[in-house]
């Protein structure tokens, strides 16, 4: 019998206001700045349907075109500018929680990893995505 994989969780603390996050978090027009693991890729499309049963997806591309996917779900709960959890298009579940503090955020993503790749891998891409979205939304 396999045993059952622990959820993978990530963090990172912005510079920003919860309510400034949130927006850079969660507009279309955002995510194509920032939803990209490394300099070599990149988000040129996002859809986002923003409450409870509204679907998204972020097609996630290399720049040289050689590859891309689309990774989307369907929001299970959002709470304005504290939590939002969501099921992958592949059954796997996320939780993000948005945590405030004197002007500061700090965000933490906890999911189920797949099967594929370590879980090391996994973790360290999520967060190359998650640091890079810190670059971002401490610029703006």
């Amino acid at each position: 019998m396999e045993a059952t994989k622990q959820a993978i969780t990530i963090s990172s603390t912005i510079q920003q206001p919860a309510a400034k996050v949130w927006e850079l978090w969660n507009g279309p027009e955002h995510i194509q700045q920032w939803c990209a693991a490394s300099d070599d890729w990149h988000a040129p499309k996002a859809s986002n349907d923003l409450r409870t049963g509204g679907s998204f997806s972020t097609t996630m591309a290399a720049k040289d075109g050689s590859f891309s996917f689309d990774f989307g779900g369907i929001y299970d709960s959002v709470e304005p500018f504290e939590k939002i959890e969501y099921t992958m298009s592949d059954g796997r579940r996320v939780k993000i929680t948005f945590t405030e503090n004197n002007g500061q955020t700090e965000v933490v993503e906890t999911f189920d990893p797949e099967d594929t790749n370590p879980e090391d891998m996994q973790r360290a891409g999520w967060q190359a995505i998650l640091d890079n979205f810190k670059r971002y939304a401490e610029s703006k």
